[in-house]
């Protein structure tokens, strides 16, 4: 059952064994109350009222705040009607709700003109502060979990387009695949940079740029898995994807679609930023060849840590390939031009020295010529 109506069925139980109640009202003081109940109707009305309005004015429920304590007023003022009529009662019990030694409830109690209440009425009136403690802190707790796990499914959800899709298949059809040796590929691995990014961060907020960032990337998530590319690894401005899932001219071709239909959104990005920001160019490197795939093991001291990735030359020469990159260019290697060849023109760039590449390396541009 819903929260309220768990307590409605307790209320109901309390005016069965108080026979001469005329309401028990309970009054949520938490500011979060209604994100996980709903406020019960008193009776007194002939229409029904929400409970939270109708005593939160009288003087023994306010006493109750105030003093943190059970009050007893002998003698209470009639209850007002919303047209104005009153409703004669008698005496008054109020008594505040702990929970967590907050007080996050308050219960009034009114029983009929001339009567009075009796030892075994207050004992039943405590015994029902407590198990409505009980009702609310458990409410609390399950709707700060519920509130948990949106957050962590609104972060996977935001999260798993950067998560490789092989990666899901395999933990989904077959966890223990996990473990594997890597097996030799032919791949082919873009990588991509943003150009300007530090700039960029030393000119405007973390969370602008972080929004900027996530646009743009999230943008770009559409055109790497139509062209069957696993989002590797995100850092910062940079993005890895391989391609290794049909064979090497495929995963070449693969790639420098998913790089061209990448340039296309960033333009279009670039259109829709602030007149006063300067456009952010990406750059990219290709390269294709044979990689070493699957499971990464980084072990520290205090947990273990896998990721899927290629190793090898081929990788390295990528990345390189994505730094060297300026202004906005596509530049590929040698394997991958030959792949394409008859398909886009590439641009000779000659023998170039590579940062940690010990010869120079014959690198082709898609754009410029």
């Amino acid at each position: 059952m819903e929260v309220h109506e768990i307590v409605e069925k307790v209320r109901e139980e309390l005016r069965r064994i108080i026979p001469n109640a005329m309401e028990i009202c309970i009054l949520l003081l938490d500011p979060e109350a209604d994100q996980y109940t709903s406020p019960l109707q008193c009776a007194l009305y002939e229409t029904p009222v929400n409970c939270q309005s109708c005593k939160r004015e009288r003087s023994a429920v306010k006493k109750a705040i105030e003093q943190k304590k059970a009050v007893v007023v002998s003698q209470s003022q009639p209850v007002q009607r919303l047209d104005k009529s009153l409703v004669a009662v008698g005496p008054e019990y109020a008594i505040p709700v702990f929970v967590e030694k907050r007080v996050l409830a308050i219960i009034s109690v009114v029983i009929q003109p001339f009567t009075r209440y009796t030892r075994r009425d207050f004992f039943l009136i405590r015994d029902f502060a407590d198990i409505l403690g009980t009702i609310i802190l458990n409410a609390k707790h399950q709707w700060e979990m519920t509130q948990e796990k949106i957050r962590i499914s609104r972060m996977l959800t935001n999260l798993s387009p950067f998560v490789p899709e092989s990666v899901r298949h395999m933990v989904d059809k077959n966890p223990e695949l996990l473990t594997r040796e890597k097996e030799r590929k032919d791949v082919s691995v873009l990588f991509l940079d943003l150009e300007g990014y530090t700039k960029l961060s030393a000119s405007l907020s973390e969370i602008k740029v972080n929004a900027i960032i996530e646009k743009m990337f999230s943008s770009f998530v559409d055109p790497i898995h139509r062209s069957h590319g696993d989002i590797n690894e995100t850092a910062g401005d940079g993005l890895m994807i391989i391609f290794k899932n049909h064979d090497a001219k495929t995963n070449a071709i693969n790639a420098v679609k998913a790089a061209f239909e990448i340039m296309d959104r960033n333009r279009a990005l670039n259109q829709s930023l602030e007149f006063d920001m300067p456009p952010i160019d990406v750059n990219i490197g290709i390269n294709s060849g044979s990689a070493l795939v699957g499971m990464t093991r980084f072990e520290g001291s205090l947990d273990t840590r896998m990721t899927y990735t290629a190793t090898g030359s081929v990788t390295n020469i990528a990345a390189r390939l994505s730094d060297y990159a300026r202004g906005g260019d596509i530049l590929i290697g040698e394997e991958t031009e030959k792949m394409i060849q008859g398909l886009w023109p590439a641009h000779g760039l000659g023998l170039v020295p590579l940062k940690g590449i010990k010869d120079a390396f014959p690198v082709f541009s898609l754009l410029k010529p």
